[in-house]
């Protein structure tokens, strides 16, 4: 009995121990110049990628990846509700959510049909990608792929995707500040409403001061707060889409019930008192189990996959982001 004990620490232990250094040290790189632009959760895949140069440690971790990927993940995405104030989203941003919601609605649609039917890209990376640049970047991507049953390879692919369009969007908008005469907060508001990560919406936000960073937070909240009826909705479509016509079986639903957890958690941080002091602390611990579930998929990628299937889902999702961004335009221009 002792003997199986201890081929089961040794096989969990490697897989936890990797995943959560490389995790912290993620976190780390993010606080630095440049890196934070990344974010901490694509830092994480990227070190998670790194492990696979040594295969034999590699092997050895793929024992308790599957389970981190999975279970850490949802925890993380409930803890990452926290974050999310309702109380400052309703008093402040109600015109920001009304303009998320159309954001959202148009651009997973406008993200999905380009992907799919201009430029053939399978079915699952096409929804993947369009609810990540759509909605909230990389913790987007995870949260929907449990739903639609995603392979670790279409996740890790559309991660990078989002990831590099964010990043190269960010700069992008902050290069535009000169010429769109919006004010701090017109500016904040649009970049809130286009880019992919709050990475991306902060880092794009703070070039415009204080004033931008606050307007640039509340734009991309509302956002956030659209991943968990998004996730239902696609539940309901993946259950008739796989139904088979002919069978006569009852439709199954894929409800993905850890973002109850996400929308309790975001109640409770913003109505409950005394909880607001334990937030930070738990906003933390969200992204350092996020982080271990991001590295855990990048301990399992498939290079070659990447390789073989990256070219036509990037460049969908870079005219698409030229597309948010122009919308994100209109809508603050004429309605902010």
């Amino acid at each position: 009995m002792g003997n199986i004990f201890h081929i089961d620490y040794r096989r969990w232990s490697v897989g936890m121990i990797l995943t959560l250094l490389c995790s912290l040290a993620a976190q780390s790189l993010a606080g630095l110049p440049g890196f934070s632009l990344i974010g901490h959760l694509v830092l994480a895949l990227i070190l998670g990628m790194l492990i696979q140069l040594y295969q034999p440690l590699t092997l050895s971790a793929r024992e308790s990846t599957g389970f981190i990927a999975n279970k850490f993940l949802r925890a993380g995405i409930i803890l990452l509700g926290f974050k999310l104030n309702l109380v400052l989203l309703m008093g402040a941003g109600i015109k920001s959510l009304e303009a998320a919601v159309v954001i959202v609605t148009v651009m997973i649609a406008c993200n999905y049909v380009v992907a799919r039917y201009l430029f053939n890209v399978e079915h699952t990376l096409s929804l993947l990608t369009a609810c990540g640049c759509s909605i909230c970047g990389a913790a987007a991507v995870m949260g929907i792929s449990n739903t639609v049953k995603a392979k670790a390879d279409d996740s890790v692919l559309a991660v990078a995707i989002v990831a590099i369009m964010g990043t190269v969007f960010t700069l992008i908008e902050i290069s535009l500040i000169p010429v769109l005469g919006f004010s701090p907060e017109q500016f904040g508001t649009m970049a809130g409403l286009s880019l992919h990560e709050i990475a991306h919406a902060v880092a794009a936000g703070s070039s415009a001061g204080p004033v931008g960073t606050d307007s640039a937070i509340i734009a991309k909240l509302s956002r956030v707060l659209l991943l968990a009826p998004v996730a239902v909705i696609i539940g309901l479509w993946e259950a008739r889409r796989n139904k088979k016509s002919n069978d006569g079986s009852k439709m199954t639903v894929p409800i993905p019930w850890f973002m109850g957890g996400f929308i309790l958690a975001s109640a409770i941080g913003s109505y409950v008192p005394g909880v607001d002091a334990a937030v930070p602390f738990l906003v933390k611990l969200a992204y350092l189990l996020l982080g271990m579930a991001m590295a855990a998929l990048g301990i399992n990628v498939n290079f070659k996959v990447i390789r073989h299937n990256g070219a036509r889902p990037m460049t969908s999702a870079f005219l698409c982001s030229i597309v948010i961004l122009g919308l994100a335009w209109s809508l603050v221009t004429f309605w902010f």
